[in-house]
């Protein structure tokens, strides 16, 4: 079984491209959870914490095709594709459902979101009860394709460096950055990797659209006044897209003080003819 929710779109949800951002995305899949696990917790005798109870682990998102703006909703189904002690994984399907061209559906993002109950504040995971089980049992389906690669850990020699200012409205209810946000840091780490490279050269950025991002969180970004170290490189450059892996650090944590890993493949595109095409060579000899 899936849960169907109509999510309503926003002008400031669109790029230069006009398209969707691709964070607005993961924002969208937020406000699907959250309306599935409400829909499931009142049909539940005891009414505790999974609609808004739980954190993320680690979100994978294919991008499709590009979205722009309708006065309307947008439809997200969304499902369980499996449940552990301790953690349960669900998938979404964004998509309008008019459109002739594609078989009456059109698909624009697929997504898989791992979550962890949690006690915010004992600041720890926690095991899923047997009535949360079996509350999310209906809902379990297969998943539409095998999980992806972990992201490795960044090279610093040949990355580059964004200093990372959290600001107040990034945090949740919990004081913790929420995890639509670090899609936002990464973006904004990215852009500058692009400027960094680019600036006194003469070549100009080219246009670009997100088609993959992998993100494992593995810790808590709180608010402070200080900035959070983000680290970007160039992972691969393959004729039409490329790869940039990228984490964000803290120092002063203890053990590695690595919070989040991405990878992000992004596509060169051609606003014109609205298609991917080749990296400029100018531009390809540069990045390479």
């Amino acid at each position: 079984m899936r849960h169907l929710y109509h999510c309503p779109m926003r002008w400031a949800d669109l790029d230069l491209l006009g398209h969707v951002n691709n964070v607005t995305y993961v924002d969208y899949l937020q406000e699907a959870r959250v309306d599935m696990m409400r829909s499931i917790g009142q049909r539940r005798e005891s009414h505790d914490d999974l609609e808004d109870g739980v954190v993320v682990v680690r979100h994978e998102v294919t991008y499709l095709s590009p979205l722009g703006l309708r006065f309307r909703p947008v439809s997200i189904e969304c499902w369980v594709t499996e449940v552990r002690a301790a953690s349960f994984t669900m998938a979404y399907e964004v998509f309008h459902d008019d459109d002739e061209a594609d078989g009456g559906r059109r698909v624009y993002l697929r997504a898989t979101t791992l979550l962890t109950p949690y006690v915010f504040t004992e600041e720890r995971p926690r095991r899923l009860s047997a009535d949360e089980k079996a509350a999310l049992a209906p809902y379990v389906e297969p998943p539409l394709a095998p999980p992806t690669e972990r992201v490795r850990t960044v090279e610093r020699a040949d990355s580059r460096h964004y200093p990372l200012h959290v600001r107040f409205s990034d945090v949740d209810l919990y004081r913790h950055v929420n995890n639509v946000k670090y899609f936002e840091y990464f973006q904004e780490a990215r852009i500058r990797l692009f400027a960094d490279l680019t600036r006194g050269s003469g070549v100009e950025p080219a246009s670009v659209v997100v088609a993959q991002t992998d993100v494992d969180y593995l810790r808590p970004i709180l608010l402070r006044p200080r900035p959070y170290d983000v680290w970007s490189r160039v992972a691969r450059l393959g004729t039409r897209s490329m790869t940039i892996e990228a984490e964000i650090c803290d120092v002063e944590a203890a053990g590695a003080g690595i919070l989040a890993r991405s990878r992000v493949t992004v596509v060169f595109w051609d606003a014109a003819t609205q298609r991917s095409t080749e990296a400029p060579p100018e531009l390809r000899a540069l990045l390479t």
